[in-house]
This record gives structure tokens, C-alpha cells and sequence, in this order.
């Protein structure tokens, strides 16, 4: 990830040169940023990425209806057949990118059947952009609502790692675990759990759990320890932390720095979350002036 750096800041600041006035920081910044880093790592080409990101905001999506359950199943197939397509070029014509690296690891020893080798490509896809464009969404906002703590940080750059885990406890990208199953009967807060019960886990109510965290409703950018659970944990914990990290770390520090006048263009009241049941935690928007 560290080899990556000099790429990541290459791209970071190609994007803020484009940006003036007042922007929506998502779809000037947030979005594209990830989306180029995970694409180059992958090696998807430039003209594909845009139908990613329609195919994740589908997938991501809860499906409350069965309209919406079909459309996702009908994206999830372009998707699937659209990596098939690029795991077959791979193996006739290997390049210096992670899916060849993948295809080659899998035709080598067998340790992932087809399925799954195109189902860990499409979770890297989908997780290592579209949670890092609320990383980076949600982190701006909360820094422009703790005005002391953006002015903190702006003056202290030495503080980016420890603020972007302060963001990630404070507000982080994903609302919930994925689905949980109870392997045994068991009490939790008063509540029976038997076994076999479906269980979701909140995240962001652990990031803000008073018995961990002191003052949890404060951000607090130079926290230390903390002990956020937002990869997750054990063997579920997230594969791309890291880049996700070094992400945040490289776009909060280059907008803060570019900008000092970065300020909310519309009161927060009207800023509106989307995809509301869904595991993600996201903004639909964030102009900004920069």
C-alpha cells in the first residue's frame, strides 16, 4: 500500500486542480478518487469504470421490493459476465495487474473454484470504492461540523492517521456488519438470542459505545487509544483497510490543505443520507466551497 502513495497523491491532486467555486464534493472527488485507485490496482480500463459505479449503487442498494430485487439480480449478471469476460483475457494474455495476478494464483494450485475467483474480484470492486467514498464524505462533513477540530488537524497534518480513525469510529462508511447467524442460544442486553436467529450487528452504535469510548458523541481527531470496530473484526476483518486508510489519509490531508475556506455550501439540515437499510452509510450529496 505505501508503493502505492505517490500514485494515490498523483491522482488526488489531478482532481482538486479541476475543482473551484462551489462543488459537489462527492461527484467531483469522493467517488472518482477511489474508483481509479481500485480500477488501476485491478486493471479494469478507464472506459468501464463509470458502469461499475451504476452496478454498485444497484447492488448496494436494499432490494424492498421485488422490482428492485430483480433489477439487482439483472445488474449482478452484466456484472458477473462483464469479469468473466476480463478473467479470460487475463489468462490468455497476462498483465501487470491484481486479476492476472489472482487468475494465475488460481490456476496454479486450484485454491479458488471460478465462482469464487470472480466473486472476490467483484467484492474487491464494489467494497474498495464504494466504502471509500463515504470514508472520505462523511469524514469531510463531520471535520466541517467540529470547526475546532478541522482548524486542529489543518495546522497538525502529523495528526492524519489517528483522525481518520477518529472518522471512521465517528461516523464510518458502513452502518452495520453483514449478516450474522447465532450459533447457540444466548442473552444479550436482556434480549434472547436463540440460535439459529439472524443477528445484525451495529458498527456505529459500537463506535459510540460510552463504555469503550470517553465523550463518544465528541470527535475527537487525535484520540488515541481507539479501539473502533468499523473493518470489522477477527476473521471477518476487512482486506482493504489498508488502502482505504491511505485513501482517506491522502484525500482529507490534500483537501484541507488545498482549501483552507472549505465550507459547507447548504445547511447541514438539507444534506440527506441514501440507501437507508442497506449496510452502507453514505451521503447523497456534499456541495461544498471551497
Amino acid at each position: 500500500m505505501e508503493a502505492l502513495r505517490p500514485r494515490v497523491e498523483q491522482l488526488t491532486d489531478d482532481l482538486l486542480d479541476g475543482l473551484s467555486g462551489t462543488v459537489d464534493l462527492l461527484e467531483s472527488f469522493a467517488v472518482p478518487l477511489p474508483i481509479q485507485v481500485i480500477c488501476e490496482l485491478l486493471g479494469v480500463p478507464p472506459e468501464d469504470r463509470a458502469d461499475f459505479r451504476a452496478w454498485t449503487t444497484v447492488m448496494t442498494a436494499p432490494a424492498a421490493t421485488a422490482a428492485a430485487l430483480e433489477r439487482r439480480r439483472e445488474v449482478a449478471g452484466l456484472f458477473t459476465g462483464y469479469l468473466a469476460g476480463v478473467v479470460a483475457e487475463r489468462r490468455a494474455d497476462p498483465r501487470d495487474d491484481l486479476i492476472s495476478a489472482m487468475v494465475q494464483a488460481r490456476d496454479g494450485d486450484a485454491a479458488l473454484t471460478d465462482p469464487e475467483l470472480l466473486n472476490t474480484i467483484a467484492l474487491l470492486l464494489i467494497a474498495g470504492h464504494d466504502t471509500t467514498v463515504n470514508l472520505i464524505g462523511n469524514g469531510v462533513l463531520a471535520l466541517l461540523r467540529a470547526p475546532d477540530q478541522l482548524e486542529l488537524l489543518r495546522s497538525r497534518p502529523d495528526l492524519l492517521p489517528a483522525a481518520v480513525e477518529e472518522l471512521l469510529r465517528f461516523d464510518g462508511p458502513i452502518e452495520r456488519a453483514s449478516q450474522r447467524i447465532a450459533l447457540e442460544d444466548m442473552e444479550i442486553a436482556g434480549v434472547r438470542v436463540p440460535r439459529g436467529a439472524w443477528v445484525h450487528v451495529s458498527l456505529g452504535a459500537a463506535g459510540h459505545d460510552p463504555a469503550v469510548f470517553d465523550d463518544p458523541g465528541k470527535l475527537d481527531v487525535a484520540r488515541t487509544p481507539n479501539r473502533h470496530v468499523a473493518f470489522g473484526h477477527g476473521v471477518h476483518f476487512c482486506l482493504g483497510a489498508p488502502l482505504a486508510r491511505l485513501e482517506g489519509q491522502v484525500a482529507i490531508g490534500a483537501l484541507l490543505a488545498r482549501f483552507p475556506g472549505l465550507a459547507l455550501a447548504v445547511p447541514p439540515t438539507e444534506l440527506r443520507r441514501h440507501r437507508e437499510g442497506s449496510i452502507v452509510r453514505g451521503l447523497v450529496n456534499l456541495p461544498v466551497r471551497l
